[in-house]
């Protein structure tokens, strides 16, 4: 008796996709409890910057957050209250992180401008991640109201840092004479409007943006006429006659 064609014929090869590797995620399993919790409300608070900063704050929902961790939102309630809350934390960590990385910078010595520029690469560095840009695209004026006059004291610090450096810079004599609280506002706002406009992926990477707006404020965009040279260096000179 003859087998069955059908039983003899060769099924095809089916091929899958591999599954996407999986994302590692703070809600594994972590020994340490305590560390455990705060690695999960730090997660909280960067998929919420990240949602700020790409739809602004009152387009974005606990619900949207949860989605963006793969968690329920009931789970976002183990680690903060409500969405000001969460608003008022990433905001919190922008200026913190600000602050330390400018101090950190005039901590570490040498003249005045260059702390300045010191201050100034650590400033336009932090506009471009999460929660940096979270500080200035989301004004404090939407941080509830209870909390918006810690938030101005503490930009109010990074305002005076920059007036500080630039005051001492003209007195030594490395800056042209100008008006360090009108020059620190130019400097501040120049910089922090990077992270309005700034785009992962573009043509430029963060530290090229950073460094190409800090040699334009520190150069200025006038052309300098070439210094007129009299004589070659090392030409003979002319017998007098």
């Amino acid at each position: 008796m003859k087998p069955s064609t059908a039983a003899t014929k060769t099924r095809p090869t089916v091929r899958r996709k591999p599954a996407p590797a999986a994302l590692e995620s703070p809600w594994s399993g972590t020994p340490d409890r305590e560390q455990q919790r705060e690695a999960k409300r730090q997660a909280v608070l960067q998929a919420a910057a990240q949602l700020f900063n790409e739809r602004g704050f009152h387009a974005t929902s606990l619900d949207d957050i949860a989605a963006r961790l793969g968690v329920s939102k009931p789970t976002l309630y183990y680690y903060v209250k409500n969405k000001d809350e969460i608003l008022l934390q990433c905001v919190n960590q922008g200026l913190a992180m600000t602050l330390e990385g400018i101090e950190s910078s005039r901590r570490a010595g040498g003249q005045a401008v260059d702390q300045l520029r010191a201050c100034m690469q650590v400033y336009a560095r932090i506009v471009t991640m999460d929660f940096g840009m979270c500080l200035i695209r989301v004004g404090d004026e939407q941080v509830p109201p209870g909390s918006r006059r810690e938030l101005r004291r503490q930009k109010a610090a990074i305002d005076q840092a920059f007036r500080r450096l630039v005051a001492a810079g003209v007195e030594q004599g490395s800056l042209a004479p100008c008006d360090p609280k009108m020059t620190a506002f130019v400097i501040a706002g120049a910089l922090s409007w990077i992270g309005r406009w700034y785009q992962p992926g573009g043509q430029y990477t963060a530290e090229e943006v950073a460094q190409q707006c800090i040699d334009t404020l520190m150069g200025g965009v006038l052309r300098r006429a070439p210094i007129p040279r009299t004589a070659k260096a090392g030409a003979p000179r002319k017998a007098r006659p």
